[in-house]
């Protein structure tokens, strides 16, 4: 029941009035001109750019945490290695926000310590303006949160793989590929891909590590909504900011929805 409640409260309630708000203006009025709006150029190109960020984080996040997590599973299910980078993972997955955008600020930035000691040693500036570039520093930070959760909801998975489907497939004359081939591939492949949709709607529904490392003025939904809300240029446009805010819960649910079908699939032979 506690949990209940703190889903219906910090979740459900702010969703329903979400939806339910974004069919009115300023006035009260019941209008679809709010939705009107999502047509212009700049609210698409926004949902544009925020799927290809997503897509790329989450393709970045899923191969080399999957490598990650397929290292992990071949170990020793107690050793140092799998408990380190699994209490790792648990942490880093839910670092993000502000503190990970200073991070890199204070790392890689224009005066992080390491731009700072290759400029000494090398007289060579890595620092540039990409860090705050949408499709290219954030696919960097993301990825510090992603590989983590990869291999958090990837790690199952991978131990659900029993030695005897191996020894099997060797006792038959199978090779090393015809065993990832017709065995191992297949029966990972939905559980792979419904971690990809987890990370794509991980980063995807990201704001605050965007929000504090580029510009608002950036093309990204979740810094288009929160301009609706502070700009003192566009006031009045609250629901409009409301109604991309639907279009991105939509997106969201029809990927976990996807995950969801997935995962089941992935189950079956999980028992």
């Amino acid at each position: 029941m506690p949990f209940l409640a703190y889903v219906g409260i910090f979740l459900l309630l702010p969703t329903l009035l979400v939806a339910y708000e974004a069919f009115f203006d300023a006035a009260g009025n019941f209008t679809f001109a709010n939705f009107d709006e999502l047509r212009q150029d700049t609210i698409v190109h926004s949902f544009i750019s925020s799927i290809v960020l997503s897509l790329e984080s989450a393709v970045v996040g899923s191969l080399l945490g999957g490598v990650l997590t397929y290292v992990v599973a071949t170990g020793s299910p107690d050793g140092l290695l799998r408990r380190t980078v699994t209490a790792a993972s648990g942490v880093l997955a839910q670092f993000g926000g502000v503190t990970l955008a200073f991070a890199f600020l204070a790392t890689i930035g224009p005066q992080g310590f390491i731009t700072k000691l290759i400029i000494d040693a090398y007289g060579t500036d890595i620092s540039g303006g990409w860090l705050y570039e949408p499709l290219s520093g954030l696919v960097l930070v993301y990825s510090y949160f992603q590989i983590p959760l990869m291999v958090l909801v990837f790690l199952p998975a991978m131990d659900g793989l029993r030695p005897q489907w191996r020894e099997a497939a060797e006792s038959l004359g199978g090779t090393t590929w015809h065993y990832w081939r017709h065995v191992a591939l297949p029966l990972l492949t939905p559980a792979f891909l419904g971690a990809f949709l987890l990370l794509f709607a991980s980063g995807f529904s990201a704001y605050a590590t965007a929000a504090a490392l580029v510009s608002q003025g950036q093309p990204l939904v979740p810094l288009q909504i929160a301009n609706t809300f502070s700009s003192e240029v566009i006031l009045g446009r609250e629901n409009v900011g409301k109604a991309m805010a639907l279009g991105m819960i939509v997106i969201v649910a029809i990927v976990m929805t996807l995950n969801a079908l997935l995962q089941r699939r992935a189950s079956r032979w999980l028992r």
